[in-house]
């Protein structure tokens, strides 16, 4: 299984606004540092809780169909699936058609199920799907518990910022961080 990001978030869920006030900042000298430290923050926090906060369109790459037939999408929210798509063994693609599918995108993971299943003749990778995840558009639609974190988070690297350069973070995560952030981990045995 591959996840391949198709698109860049649009919009992160923190503003330089937001940050500014959180740390008590008045100058814009400190602008282009702030954005990289929150870039860092969001993609931390979506590879701790597997969550996509900022919404953007990604590929899913599988080799064959799960047993059951219902495919997992590990990334979520999932707004939609937009295509899906059977590469036969010369590599031509088939559409598969999504009339009558059922998706649970918010279920952890997001769960698809399809009507009918052509098999892929490629060994690796003959079945990509694509599909769009994310809260929303916006950092409204992001829960405020989760931009909390990211704001500690984006604090203790910006404390840090002599120390670590901004291309060796996130060196730092702040106490309580993971607190508000283990409501929404998904954690096996």
């Amino acid at each position: 299984m591959t996840i391949i990001e198709l698109t860049p978030p649009a919009l992160e869920p923190l503003t330089l606004v937001g940050i500014r006030a959180h740390l008590r900042l008045d100058g814009e000298e400190e602008d282009a540092l702030l954005l990289a430290l929150a870039i860092v923050a969001r993609e931390h926090l979506e590879r701790e809780t597997g969550l996509v906060l900022a919404a953007r369109e990604f590929r899913l790459c599988l080799d064959d169909w799960p047993e059951d037939g219902i495919v997992t999408i590990p990334r979520g929210p999932v707004q939609a699936v937009t295509s899906v798509t059977v590469y036969d063994g010369e590599g031509v693609p088939q559409a598969v058609d999504l009339d009558g599918h059922l998706l649970d995108g918010q279920a952890r993971p997001a769960r698809l199920w399809l009507r009918h299943l052509p098999q892929p003749d490629r060994a690796m990778n003959g079945i990509e799907l694509e599909f769009s995840a994310g809260f929303g558009e916006s950092g409204a639609d992001v829960p405020e518990t989760l931009k909390r974190a990211m704001l500690l988070h984006v604090a203790a690297m910006f404390a840090a910022r002599g120390v670590v350069a901004p291309d060796a973070q996130p060196a730092v995560v702040p106490p309580g961080y993971d607190r508000l952030i283990a409501p929404f981990c998904r954690r096996g045995l």
